[in-house]
């Protein structure tokens, strides 16, 4: 009798294995990890116009009659912005908003500055600050990129952990649906333009 018993809880488990190894935990784990990864890529770019930044403000500053208080907003508004930290663990819509509101904030800041330059022939002319903008510029594509790399990802996790059965095990391990980068509504509106 022990021989038959031993027999069939060896079946079984035979038997369990390919079921659980075709339950999908894996390849949550999998897209979880990525959709981490992958915001660990926009907090890297965030963070590099925020080192970007203390030496624009530097270079601007050299020029004295340089308007101080839009020196004052980028300064304040980086520093906002590097104090809102969001771990990928914690990615729901509300979390992402601040920390976006708080990014959006900088970027707005940003633009007054360089509408202010305009003013300054010499500035513009500066190699060094001419260098920053550049590197800049090509920061905020690289935001735009992982953002949108960031978006693929947790659409592909999203979409995996709610497709039967595969929401069953994602509900019973905890899998919950990330958030999504959103444009802030007044991207949504039409510039005026006037010439």
């Amino acid at each position: 009798m022990k021989t038959i018993m031993k027999i069939i809880s060896r079946f079984w488990i035979f038997a369990i294995i390919p079921l659980l190894s075709s339950c999908g935990y894996n390849q949550m784990v999998s897209y979880d990890e990525a959709v981490s990864a992958q915001w660990a890529q926009v907090e890297n770019s965030y963070q590099r116009r925020a080192d970007l930044i203390p030496n624009l403000v530097s270079t601007v500053k050299g020029y004295a009659d340089f308007e101080k208080e839009t020196l004052t907003g980028v300064i304040e508004a980086r520093a906002k912005a590097t104090s809102v930290q969001l771990n990928a663990d914690n990615l729901d819509a509300a979390s992402l908003q601040n920390f976006q509101a708080a990014q959006d904030g900088l970027s707005s800041a940003l633009s007054r500055l360089m509408v202010v330059v305009e003013r300054y022939p010499d500035l513009k002319a500066n190699q060094n600050f001419l260098e920053l903008q550049a590197q800049l510029e090509g920061t905020e594509n690289r935001i735009a990129v992982e953002r949108r790399k960031f978006n693929e990802i947790t659409r592909q996790y999203n979409t995996y952990i709610r497709k039967f059965p595969k929401n069953i095990v994602a509900s019973i391990f905890s899998f919950d649906k990330k958030a999504y980068f959103e444009a802030e509504e007044s991207a949504k509106e039409v510039p005026t333009v006037e010439f």
